[in-house]
C-alpha cells in the first residue's frame, strides 16, 4: 500500500531521539544525566493544578469556543497587551493545545505553495520540519558567534529576502542559542519585515523565563502589530509541558484562519486546561517566580560546570533555559572530529546526554565551529554539578 508522498518532507523534534538513547543506556544499568530534552522537572504551581481538577468536578469537560473560552482569551489580551505594551482584544486570541500548533497553522494561513520562508537556523526543528511539509521554501538564516553572544547574521538573512519570500520566523530568546536580540537587531527585522512586506511569526516561548534584563517584543515597534503572530506557551513559564495549552496572538483576520483550522483539527483545546490556564495568568505568581528561580541556580551551576571541562566555551544567557557551548577544543582533545561521535563516546563514558548543533537544522554549509546543547530544565542541581565533573573526568584522562 502506498503512503503520502508528503510525508517525507516531515521532519521531527530529534531532542526525542537523543533521549530514546539515553533511556537505552539507562536500562543497560549506567546512569545518565539528562541535559538532551527541554522539558521540566519542576512541578505545575498547585494553584493551577486546582483550578483544573475545579473545572472538572464543576463539569466542564465538554466542547468550547473554537478560538478557547472567552475567560482565557481576556486574561491572555490584557497580560500579554500590558507586557509588549500593545492593545489587544480576545478576538486577537485563537488558544491552541500548546504552542507548537501554532506554527503550522500560521504557515497554512500565509504560505501558499513554493513561497520562501525564513527561519533561524540553529532553530526549534519543527520550523523546518512544517515550511516543507506544507510545501513552502525553507530558507534558514544564520547567527554569529561574538564577544556578546549568539547574534544575528543581518547581512546574511538580507540577502536571502526575494519577491518569493512571504513569511519570517523570530525567536527571541532562543532555542538553543539562547540568544536575545538587541534592540538594534529588533529595529533592523521590524524594518526588513515592514519593507518586504513579510508576515512574522515571532515565536516567545521563553519570554517569561528571565534571570535579568527585560523581555521585549517585536510587536511592539510601529508597524508590527498588523503584521506579526506571536507564539505564546504556558509549558515554560507554568512548567505545563504535558498540559498541552498555548495561544496564537495576532491580527483578527490571520486569527480568524488559524480559529477555522482549529475547528478542522482538535475542535476546540480541553475546556478544563484552559481554565487552569485562566488560573495561570491571573493567579498566584509565586509558583512561577519560584520557577524561574530555580532555573538560575540550574544555569549557575551548568556554566560553572562547563569552565571546569577543558576546551569548552560557553556564553552565559540571561533567558530560556539552555546553554550551548563551543566545543572543538575538546572534540580535539579527546581524538574526534565529528560532534555527533564526540556526544555518542561522551554518553558513554561520562553520562552526559546532550544534543549537537545538528538536532536544530540542516548545518549551512560554511558554517565553523561545533557546538553541544545543554539544556538544564529537567535536571537538578547536584546533577548537574556531577555530570560535568564526571564530562570533565574524561576529558582529563586524554
Amino acid at each position: 500500500m502506498k503512503l503520502a508522498d508528503r510525508l517525507n518532507r516531515l521532519g521531527t523534534e530529534t531532542a526525542f531521539a537523543v533521549a530514546a538513547t539515553a533511556a537505552d543506556w539507562v536500562s543497560k544499568g549506567n546512569e545518565v544525566f539528562p541535559f538532551h530534552l527541554g522539558d521540566l522537572n519542576l512541578a505545575t504551581p498547585e494553584n493551577i493544578s486546582n483550578a483544573m481538577q475545579q473545572a472538572v468536578a464543576q463539569g466542564k469537560t465538554g466542547y468550547c469556543p473554537n478560538a478557547g473560552i472567552a475567560p482565557l482569551r481576556m486574561a491572555l489580551a490584557q497580560s500579554l497587551g500590558q507586557q509588549r505594551n500593545v492593545i489587544f482584544a480576545p478576538e486577537n486570541i485563537a488558544v491552541q493545545p500548546g504552542g507548537k500548533p501554532v506554527i503550522g497553522k500560521f504557515l497554512r494561513s500565509v504560505m501558499n505553495p513554493g513561497d520562501e520562508v525564513l527561519y533561524p537556523n540553529p532553530g526549534f526543528p519543527i520550523y523546518e520540519s512544517q515550511i516543507e511539509f506544507n510545501d513552502g521554501v525553507a530558507v534558514p538564516y544564520r547567527y554569529l558567534d561574538t564577544e556578546n553572544g549568539f547574534q544575528i547574521d543581518l547581512d546574511y538573512l538580507t540577502s536571502k529576502i526575494n519577491t518569493n519570500t512571504r513569511a519570517l520566523i523570530l525567536n527571541d530568546q532562543q532555542n538553543p542559542l539562547a540568544a536575545e536580540m538587541t534592540d538594534d537587531e529588533r529595529q533592523a527585522l521590524a524594518d526588513l519585515a515592514i519593507k518586504h512586506n513579510l508576515w512574522v511569526l515571532s515565536d516567545e516561548a521563553y519570554f517569561d523565563i528571565r534571570y535579568a534584563g527585560e523581555s521585549k517584543s517585536i510587536v511592539s515597534l510601529p508597524g508590527m502589530l498588523e503584521r506579526t503572530v506571536i507564539l505564546y506557551t504556558f509549558s515554560k513559564k507554568f512548567a505545563m509541558t504535558g498540559w498541552r495549552l498555548g495561544a496564537a496572538i495576532g491580527p483578527v483576520e490571520l486569527v480568524d484562519r488559524i480559529s477555522k483550522l482549529n475547528t478542522n483539527e482538535e475542535s476546540c483545546t480541553a475546556q478544563f486546561v484552559q481554565w487552569a490556564g485562566v488560573e495561570a495568568i491571573t493567579g498566584d505568581q509565586s509558583g512561577a517566580n519560584e520557577l524561574v528561580r530555580v532555573l538560575k541556580t540550574r544555569r549557575d551551576a551548568t556554566i560553572a560546570g562547563i569552565n571546569n571541562v577543558p576546551g569548552m566555551r560557553v556564553h552565559t544567557p540571561n533567558s530560556a533555559f539552555y546553554v550551548f557551548p563551543e566545543v572543538s577544543q575538546t572534540m580535539a582533545r579527546t581524538g574526534h572530529d565529528d560532534v555527533a561521535k564526540f556526544a555518542s563516546d561522551a554518553l558513554h563514558n561520562s553520562g552526559m546526554s546532550f544534543c549537537t548543533r545538528n538536532h536544530f537544522g540542516r548545518p549551512l554549509s560554511d558554517e565553523r565551529g561545533n557546538y553541544i546543547r545543554l539544556a538544564y530544565s529537567g535536571i537538578n542541581n547536584p546533577q548537574i554539578e556531577k555530570g560535568l565533573s564526571r564530562l570533565a573526568d574524561w576529558v582529563n584522562s586524554k
